[in-house]
């Protein structure tokens, strides 16, 4: 099973590399495959991603290791499963993910997921394996109900240089999202910590715990709906992702009381209050960066899926209006006009 390890550094230990720290630890595998863990961003100090298996390490360092599921042995198979691809060249491809799709083989999750289809598609030799042999090509993901734009990478280097593109927050990410309730303000900044639930540990939770790992996200209003009998109205909003923690948007909203609407994990309401939507209504819409290898600027965007459309058209004639940002990115949706 995959878990999470938390470590103060001891005076002693000052002054080693992060890998060789890391491999003398009886929870943590192979210094080598310790490294590997760093290259794939697993491995945080001080709530901050670190990537570089050179650093020293310091006496007081919070290091948080997140630790790979022990899985039985055996190649990822391809599998022939559709793709929605919206850029590809030989080092990386921009993808829409359907909804339901699992990013890569986890439990419960044995096959029919991302790495599969990405397998059939390239070949396994033709995909980066960083994050690990049963996530061959993977950047980044989302989860198995959210929709929308994602990478994935061709060979090693190109997804350590996309993975450094998020570290640095250079890797521009926007999310649409319908919430319960009227966010007053046009928009904001939602900076905490994230760890796992100490209630619940399939959640996500806001912590001040010393190992959470910090997340940053910042949203722009673009639609509010009016109040209805059995619900309390609804606010639609653009998300930017500075950093990519485990249900960062999700848990992030929830903390400023207004939760997603449809969210099965951390969301409120009947099902009429959720417009009869049975997965949270989370869309990766954009995408751009500048490409690590041909340094081209590559934006992609992606119109809402059907399901979620016809959840904002159920909402139409309740309509409070637009802000100047919903005027300029709603049209891009796809959505139905006046």
């Amino acid at each position: 099973m995959a878990g999470e390890l938390h470590i103060v550094v001891p005076a002693e230990r000052a002054g080693e590399r992060l890998d060789a720290f890391l491999g003398t630890l009886e929870a943590c595998p192979s210094r080598s495959a310790c490294a590997k863990l760093i290259e794939a961003g697993a491995v945080v100090i001080n709530g901050e991603t670190c990537l570089s298996k050179k650093q020293q390490v310091v006496e007081g360092d919070r290091i948080s290791v997140e630790l790979p599921e022990v899985r039985e042995p055996g190649a990822i198979v391809g599998q022939a499963i559709p793709l929605d691809i919206r850029y590809e060249d030989d080092y990386l491809i921009v993808l829409s993910k359907q909804r339901g799709l699992v990013c890569h083989p986890a439990h419960g999750h044995e096959d029919g997921t991302l790495a599969n289809a990405l397998v059939h598609h390239c070949g396994i030799e033709h995909l980066g394996t960083v994050q690990g042999e049963d996530r061959p090509g993977i950047v980044h993901r989302l989860d198995r109900d959210t929709s929308g734009l994602m990478l994935a990478a061709k060979d090693d280097d190109t997804q350590r240089a996309l993975q450094n593109l998020i570290r640095t927050r250079t890797l521009d990410r926007r999310y649409i999202t319908l919430v319960h309730g009227e966010i007053v303000m046009d928009e904001g900044t939602i900076s905490t910590g994230i760890a796992r639930s100490t209630r619940d540990r399939v959640k996500m939770a806001v912590s001040d715990d010393p190992f959470a790992r910090q997340a940053i996200t910042t949203f722009r209003v673009l639609e509010r709906f009016e109040p209805a009998r059995g619900d309390e109205g609804y606010t639609l909003v653009e998300c930017h992702l500075y950093t990519g923690r485990t249900h960062q948007i999700r848990v992030h909203m929830r903390h400023i009381h207004h939760p997603l609407v449809g969210d099965p994990l951390y969301g409120k309401g009947s099902e009429h209050a959720n417009l009869d939507l049975d997965r949270q209504f989370l869309h990766s819409w954009r995408v751009q960066f500048k490409h690590p290898v041909t340094g081209e600027h590559i934006e992609c965007r992606d119109e809402l899926p059907w399901d979620l459309a016809a959840a904002l058209d159920e909402l139409h004639d309740r309509s409070l209006g637009r802000t100047e940002a919903g005027e300029e990115i709603i049209p891009q949706l796809g959505l139905l006009e006046d």
